[in-house]
Parts: structure tokens; C-alpha cells; sequence
């Protein structure tokens, strides 16, 4: 009698139970099985503070930096224009780059990325597009364009900025972050998104058509390329370069 009602207990108990574990197993899962989670690359640093070792004139490649741009306080610092601009010896594609610049009063720069360099191209900005590096008080670049497309930290002369006027004066540091995943790209100035755009696509072509570089044969068309810092002729300086690869 007594082992029978045990029984009967403990089926109850069962019946009271399954339909809990059942209700528990029918959950959708929130972590989809065999995806493994998105992985980034280290930070590679590009420049040591001491040496241009990582770094060539665009279209010298192998050639030791022996004049202009130089290192100074930690820094790289273009002391006067005529040499060229200064190029990653290596190539990149996706990437999440970080960047401290500043300018001369009136001076005028660029942070420009996947340059091609095939000499048939004379300058890195005939391929790469640009992350604007300039002095917005004084020069005239800042007024020229159309809506601030021109001004420190936009994507020169493609887009007006997402959040205007970023900068810092010259002579102050600014710090700069770009990223491009997936064929989209966002800029940042000073922890503001001074640009978000995609890199190839319709919504591309159609900046660059009405752009000064409709109709340049290679601008925008590589997926991947040297990173490159602008001699525009006015001292700059560049420090605290990082990258990872995406």
C-alpha cells in the first residue's frame, strides 16, 4: 500500500515537471550554434616615436626619408613642402585606424587611405580618398566646397560633416579615428562622427560624380591600399599612430 502510493507521487510529481522541461527546450537559443563570435586584429603600431621606419616617399619605395619629413618631439613633422607625400610600406583593406595631427596656422593636410601606387597615378590623391587635415580659421579651403566638405575631418570634398567644425585651432592636437568594415566607412575628429559613408556602391558613385574627381580614372576604386599623409606644402604633424586590421 505504502509503496503504491509512492508510485503515484512520483508520477504526479513527473507529470508536474515535463511540461516545464519541454517548455525550457522549445526557447529559441540566442547564441546561433557554429558562428563563431567576430574576432579583430592586434594594434599594430606605425610609427615607434624615434624612427620613418614602416614609412617611404609615395613612388620610392625601399628609399630611406632623409629630408623634410622628419621626426621631432615624437612626432612626425613635415618641416617644409616639395618632398612628397609619406606612405604606409604596407597595405591595408578593413581597418580601424588611430591618428593625433596638428597644424601650422594656415596649413593644410590629409590623412588619405587605400592608395594604389602604380605610377601611372602621380599623387596618392589621384586613388585614395581623404580624411581632411586643416587650419578652418584661416584657410581658404575651409569656405571652399560645398557645406563644410572641405573642412578638418570630412571626407574632402565628398561629404558635408556630420557634426561641423570638430576641430581644435591650429597648433593644438586633434585626435582622429577611421574605420572601414564592410564596405561602409566612419570618421571620427576628437571623438565626434564627422563622416559615415559607404565605400563603393551607388551612394558612392554618386558622391564622386559630383565631386572634383569625376571622372579620375582610379579615385575610390581600390578596396585596398597604402595609408598615406598629405604634403600640401605647410608643416604638420602626425603622432601616436595605431592600426588594426578588420
Amino acid at each position: 500500500m505504502n509503496y503504491l502510493r509512492v508510485s503515484a507521487a512520483a508520477l504526479l510529481a513527473l507529470a508536474l515537471i515535463a511540461p516545464n522541461t519541454n517548455a525550457a527546450e522549445a526557447k529559441p537559443n540566442p547564441v546561433k550554434s557554429g558562428e563563431p563570435a567576430a574576432r579583430k586584429g592586434k594594434w599594430e603600431t606605425l610609427f615607434d616615436g624615434k624612427t620613418l621606419t614602416g614609412w617611404h616617399i609615395y613612388l620610392k619605395p625601399g628609399q630611406p626619408v632623409t629630408e623634410k619629413w622628419v621626426v621631432d618631439d615624437n612626432a612626425i613633422h613635415l618641416t617644409q613642402g616639395g618632398i612628397g607625400d609619406l606612405v604606409t610600406d604596407k597595405e591595408y583593406g578593413d581597418f580601424e585606424l588611430e591618428i593625433e595631427w596638428k597644424i601650422a596656422e594656415g596649413g593644410n593636410s590629409g590623412i588619405i587611405f587605400h592608395v594604389n601606387e602604380d605610377p601611372k597615378f602621380k599623387a596618392t590623391y589621384q586613388t585614395g580618398p581623404e580624411m581632411q587635415v586643416l587650419d578652418n580659421e584661416r584657410h581658404p579651403d575651409a569656405k571652399q566646397g560645398r557645406d563644410g566638405n572641405r573642412t578638418a575631418g570630412s571626407l574632402y570634398d565628398l561629404q558635408k560633416p556630420v557634426t561641423p567644425m570638430a576641430a581644435k585651432p591650429a597648433g593644438e592636437w586633434n585626435k582622429a579615428r577611421l574605420v572601414i568594415s564592410k564596405g561602409k566607412a566612419e570618421q571620427y575628429l576628437n571623438g565626434k562622427k564627422t563622416a559615415e559613408y559607404q565605400t563603393s556602391g551607388p551612394e558612392w558613385d554618386k558622391m564622386v560624380a559630383e565631386s572634383k574627381f569625376k571622372g579620375w580614372e582610379g579615385f575610390g576604386k581600390y578596396s585596398a591600399g597604402h595609408l598615406a599623409l598629405q604634403d600640401h606644402g605647410n608643416k604638420v604633424w602626425f603622432r601616436n599612430i595605431r592600426i588594426r586590421e578588420l
